[in-house]
């Protein structure tokens, strides 16, 4: 009873007001401590039925954000149960980095991606220090304070990874950041699938847009070969060892400033490294960084976006990627047409994370400068929004169960 009154009296501290989004696990609500008057952010998550048990999914996240504090990583401030429900509460974000990229009032300068990428980097490079993956790397998980800092959120698919036998669930990140490496079912893998992620939204920086937006397995893998070239066995001499490896026709690479006119000479050198499609090869959060002027803006100038109103962005150009040539065995082992997280079903094998090193802090930043934008394509604003991979609620209670039973497995 003494414990009943005292989650009361905790949950009584806090007063919730709108709600700011729903994630895979919980609704998260803007809320006042009354005790201190501060702003912050509570995800509830339900812990289910006593039979059930705890929802382990939420202890990881309590557990890893415990261990990661970091200035480019949300703060966990407070966490506790309160009528069958487990609440966290972590500081307030204003916003997140896919409002600032659809946001049409908002111009950014070579600077300010810059900016918002290397914050990005040095978030995971801290994570990959402390052994932990992130597996969900999207611009809304990327939230950003009144001060401009930009910080890593959502850490609910994250995992310690080192393991060199550890295997994983290949069904993680939403598709359209999802490295080839996973969308060709691979089990074992490291701080490499993290980084193609921030590859993804650092292109999407760049084009206002969402850059690879594949409707299937099969077809993401098309659009990352389009665009991208497709890898030869020298290139990656992993992937025909792959489970789901099927052969693409060889399209060869376009080169990336076409695809890029506006970008810097070393952006455009950072991002074909991190697009490297050999993960052993890619290039680590910590080694990546910018080499030229303009330097990175100060997050405290970076420019502020509207009020969150519906957002508005446009399709990426859907044309057709390379036919797939290989055998039906091989094409039927990937199953195309499902919503949110595509692929085989989740396998059985126990799974958990892999990364590499640290990262260096970028230097002193200079101030803001205004060259030339990024890309002038701005005429995409006026167009219908994609609809955003997400996960559907048959995976979600698929995904949670596994996830749930992984925990039972010694780490």
């Amino acid at each position: 009873m003494a414990e009943l009154d005292l989650s009361k009296k905790v949950a009584d501290r806090y007063l919730k007001r709108e709600v700011l989004g729903e994630g895979t696990y919980g609704v998260v609500y803007k809320a006042i401590d009354t005790q201190t008057g501060q702003t912050v952010a509570i995800k509830k998550i339900r812990l289910g039925k006593h039979k059930e048990g705890v929802n382990f999914t939420a202890l990881r996240e309590i557990k890893l954000l415990k261990e990661l504090q970091y200035p480019h990583i949300i703060e966990l401030i407070d966490s506790f149960p309160h009528k069958e429900n487990l609440h966290l509460v972590f500081e307030f974000m204003e916003t997140d980095l896919e409002s600032v990229i659809r946001d049409r009032n908002i111009f950014l300068s070579p600077g300010d991606i810059k900016s918002y990428i290397q914050m990005t980097l040095n978030g995971l490079m801290f994570c990959h220090k402390k052994w932990v993956l992130h597996r969900d790397m999207k611009p809304n998980n990327l939230l950003i304070g009144s001060n401009g800092q930009l910080k890593l959120a959502d850490f609910g698919l994250a995992r310690i990874f080192g393991s060199p036998d550890r295997r994983f669930t290949h069904q993680v990140f939403a598709r359209w950041y999802r490295a080839p490496e996973l969308l060709f079912g691979t089990k074992q893998y490291g701080s490499g699938v993290d980084v193609w992620a921030a590859a993804c939204i650092f292109a999407e920086l760049l084009l206002r847009r969402p850059f690879l937006q594949g409707s299937s397995d099969i077809d993401q893998l098309g659009k990352i070969f389009a665009a991208l070239g497709t890898p030869s066995p020298s290139q990656w001499p992993d992937m025909v060892y792959l489970p789901d490896y099927v052969e693409y026709q060889y399209v060869p690479a376009p080169p990336l400033r076409s695809l890029f006119p506006m970008a810097s000479d070393d952006a455009l050198d950072l991002l074909s490294k991190m697009f490297t499609y050999d993960p052993k090869v890619r290039i680590s959060a910590q080694q990546a960084y910018f080499t030229s002027v303009p330097l990175p803006t100060d997050p405290d100038k970076l420019p502020r976006p509207t009020p969150k109103t519906e957002p508005k962005a446009s399709d990426f150009d859907s044309h057709e990627g390379p036919t797939v040539i290989s055998p039906p065995r091989k094409s039927r082992r990937v199953m195309p047409g499902r919503d949110g997280f595509e692929g085989n079903s989740l396998q059985r094998n126990k799974t958990d994370d892999n990364v590499s090193s640290s990262r260096q802090k970028a230097g002193d930043n200079t101030g803001k400068t205004d060259p030339a934008p990024m890309s002038l394509d701005f005429s995409v604003f006026g167009l219908k929004p994609p609809n955003r991979p997400t996960i559907n609620s048959a995976d979600k209670t698929h995904l949670k169960r596994k996830l749930d039973l992984e925990f039972l497995q010694p780490e």
